[in-house]
C-alpha cells in the first residue's frame, strides 16, 4: 500500500487505480505527472475525458461509438455496404481498420452468448443485425468472433439465424490461435484472417 502526504492527491490515485491494468502504483505515477503539467493542460484532459462520456453515441446501425447518430464507417460511401463483419465488441473494429485489410462495414454484438455469465441470444444486439440483412443489399457476413468456446457458440447461433436470409456466411481463417481474442492479435495475422476467410461449413468441419 501506498501512502501519500496528500488527501487530494490519494483521493486521484484511487480514481486513477480503478482503470483497467492501473495499479496503484501506476496511479501514483501518473497522478505525479498530472501535478507537474500546467493548469490548462490538465483542465483539456479532464474535460477530453468528460466530453468523451458525455458526447459519444452508439451508431444507430451498427453499434459503434460514434460523434454522430451514424458512424463513420457506415455513412462512408467507399465502403462495400454488402460485406458485414459481425464483432464482439468495439475493441474489434479497431483492430481490424488498423489492419487496413477490410472494406466492408460492421456489426458489434456487444457481448457473446455465455451461459455461465447469464447472456443469451436476446442481451446482444442480434435483432438490428437480421433487420439490417433483410432491409439492405448485404451479401455477406463475416463471422469474426473469438475462438473460444464462447465465440464458437456465438458463431454456430448466427449461423443457423442466417439460414433465414439469402446470404453467405463466411468466418475468419484460423491464422489467430484458439482462446484468443482479436484485439490482442498482431495486425499482420488479423489482416490475413480476414483475406483468407473461408465459408462457415469449412470453419466448422476444421474443428
Amino acid at each position: 500500500m501506498y501512502t501519500v502526504p496528500s488527501k487530494l492527491l490519494d483521493s486521484a490515485v484511487n480514481e486513477l487505480a480503478k482503470l483497467p491494468g492501473i495499479g496503484r502504483k501506476t496511479a501514483l505515477r501518473m497522478a505525479l505527472h498530472l501535478l507537474k503539467l500546467n493548469a490548462a493542460e490538465v483542465e483539456f484532459f479532464g474535460s477530453s475525458i468528460i466530453r468523451m462520456r458525455n458526447d459519444i453515441v452508439y451508431c444507430i446501425e451498427c453499434g459503434n461509438i460514434s460523434d454522430n447518430e451514424r458512424c463513420d464507417i457506415c455513412s462512408s460511401s467507399r465502403r462495400d455496404h454488402s460485406v458485414v463483419c459481425v464483432v464482439e465488441d468495439i475493441r474489434d473494429v479497431i483492430a481490424i481498420e488498423n489492419t487496413g485489410q477490410f472494406s466492408g462495414i460492421y456489426h458489434v454484438l456487444g457481448g457473446i452468448i455465455s451461459p455461465m455469465e447469464g447472456i443469451g441470444p436476446q442481451d446482444l444486439n442480434l435483432e438490428t443485425l437480421f433487420r439490417r440483412i433483410s432491409q439492405s443489399e448485404i451479401r455477406e457476413v463475416i463471422l469474426a468472433l473469438p475462438t473460444t468456446i464462447e465465440g464458437d457458440t456465438t458463431n454456430f447461433y448466427l449461423y443457423k439465424k442466417l439460414k433465414e436470409f439469402e446470404v453467405k456466411v463466411t468466418a475468419i481463417s484460423r491464422g489467430i490461435s484458439i482462446g484468443d481474442e482479436l484485439e490482442h492479435t498482431d495486425e499482420v495475422t488479423l489482416g490475413r484472417s480476414i483475406l483468407n476467410r473461408t465459408p462457415y461449413e469449412s470453419y466448422i468441419s476444421s474443428k
